[in-house]
């Protein structure tokens, strides 16, 4: 009797084994995996994007963040295009002055300069000075008045300079457009006159050249009075 009971259930469960299998096969055709599948990616797909969104954000930020800009000293109207070379020119007098300075003790030892006659010793030490404080003097000189970056601000009309200063480290100098002087003689190291302080720029490497003659005044209106031309000719 319990051997039929028992066949009975497992006939009773093998319809409905083969109904769940026929449902599932039907929901797969219908695309109930694939939905499913596709709820399941929607996280990492989120997250992917999230990624790249902020990747791009980093990326903008970089290309547009610059290391010239101070909003403090106003908009970038120039900048120097040897301000590197002038830079590395100067690092490397002064990098050999300091050489020198360790190295003449060495040499005096073993050359015996220090016991010659005072002519040698004379032309030695002024060789060995022009190298290595004549040559970083006069770079400096030369080139303090060469302008890095040159900015301006509109509604104060003032400029702001940078240049190297004598430990190469950047100095700004503020002055205003009426404080600008042009020399009467061409200097080769001088393109005007910010108060007492002279400065060189290059006209051509200015991207607005409105911005150029602002900056030496030749947008100012220009008087001719006839009364002083008639002066001189009178006394002659």
């Amino acid at each position: 009797m319990l051997l039929l009971r028992a066949a009975g259930c497992r006939r009773a469960a093998a319809p409905a084994s083969a109904a769940a299998a026929a449902w599932l096969r039907g929901a797969a055709h219908r695309g109930f995996p694939a939905a499913c599948r596709r709820r399941a990616a929607l996280p990492a797909a989120a997250g992917a994007q999230q990624v790249t969104s902020f990747q791009g954000v980093a990326v903008r930020s970089l290309c547009t963040s610059s290391p010239h800009e101070h909003p403090e000293h106003g908009r970038l109207v120039y900048k120097g295009n040897l301000a590197k070379a002038v830079l590395g020119v100067r690092f490397f007098s002064y990098s050999t002055s300091i050489f020198n300075l360790f190295m003449m003790p060495y040499i005096m030892l073993k050359t015996g300069i220090g016991f010659e006659s005072l002519f040698i010793q004379a032309a030695f030490y002024g060789v060995i000075g022009f190298f290595t404080f004549v040559t970083p003097v006069t770079l400096h000189v030369l080139t303090k008045g060469y302008v890095i970056r040159l900015y301006y601000k509109d509604e104060m009309d003032t400029y702001t300079a940078i240049t190297y200063n004598a430990i190469l480290a950047e100095k700004a100098t503020v002055f205003h457009q009426k404080d600008v002087k042009i020399p009467d003689i061409t200097k080769m190291f001088t393109t005007f006159y910010a108060k007492t302080k002279s400065m060189l720029v290059n006209p051509t490497l200015f991207p607005n050249p409105q911005d150029y003659n602002h900056l030496m005044g030749y947008d100012k209106a220009f008087y001719f009075s006839l009364e002083e031309e008639k002066e001189p000719n009178e006394r002659k």
